[in-house]
């Protein structure tokens, strides 16, 4: 947003937390992040619940998309994890729709994506990372540790892998978080410079009308590309999700 009383632009401003529901949230530092997550996890039981609430035999549009989300990460996750896949499904599930709101929900005025933030993004990579080992170590028991010891190598070369694989696994904490956050916040940092650009621009007069133009239509093309990349991210932090449960579940 260009600042008031000068043609600077302050695309992180946005990203800047304030307290929510005026007095009660400055008093318990409830921000505009923590109401929109709350938005995000009614949006989901909204979708669930009167999506599925007609089962009706030819089902609306509403029901076909909760229907068709259902099968879909189901099908996910049976292909991924294999059979023991509809145990962690509704995790999964879960997971996915969160992030997806919370994507969706930053595109629209006076709303925040919070999956923007590293914090938010970091605590889902925690639990995912948590729960992929609490699975393991219940699994496979101390086998879990065979994990990070690769068959068939050079015993002289055994520690060395056996570092490169722990890192590996602790890198998907990272892997996890900054993909999610760095795409969200790239795209939010993006419609933000090209809109002030429009007013910079439309601000000179006539010769200005047509490069503000321009920038019009490419930040339209830019809000396409941001439902694009909100259903992606979503959908890739699933999929990952649902292939370090398969190492979790089978070790390989």
């Amino acid at each position: 947003m260009a600042a008031e009383g000068s043609s600077s632009i302050d695309a992180l401003g946005q990203f800047q937390l304030h307290p929510a529901l005026g007095f009660i949230g400055g008093s318990v530092n409830f921000t505009q992040a923590n109401l929109m997550m709350v938005i995000s996890g009614i949006g989901v039981l909204a979708l669930l619940w009167f999506g599925m609430r007609p089962r009706a035999m030819v089902p609306g549009r509403l029901q076909a998309a909760a229907e068709l989300s259902y099968d879909t990460l189901l099908s996910m996750c049976l292909e991924q994890i294999g059979p023991e896949g509809r145990k962690y499904f509704p995790f999964v599930f879960t997971l996915f729709f969160f992030i997806l709101f919370g994507n969706l929900l930053g595109v629209f005025p006076y709303f925040f994506t919070f999956t923007s933030h590293i914090a938010v993004t970091l605590a889902l990579a925690l639990l995912v990372f948590i729960l992929v080992t609490t699975v393991a170590i219940q699994e496979h028991g101390w086998h879990f540790l065979s994990y990070f010891v690769p068959q068939g190598i050079p015993k002289v070369l055994l520690p060395l892998l056996v570092v490169i694989e722990v890192i590996s696994y602790l890198s998907r904490i990272i892997s996890l978080s900054v993909r999610l956050f760095a795409n969200m916040m790239a795209g939010h940092v993006m419609l933000e410079v090209f809109g002030a650009f429009i007013i910079m621009l439309a601000g000179l007069g006539v010769l200005g009308y047509f490069p503000a133009g321009l920038s019009l239509a490419l930040n339209t093309i830019l809000i396409g590309f941001e439902l694009l990349v909100a259903v992606l991210q979503a959908y890739v932090f699933a999929v990952l999700t649902c292939i370090y449960l398969h190492d979790a579940v089978h070790l390989h």
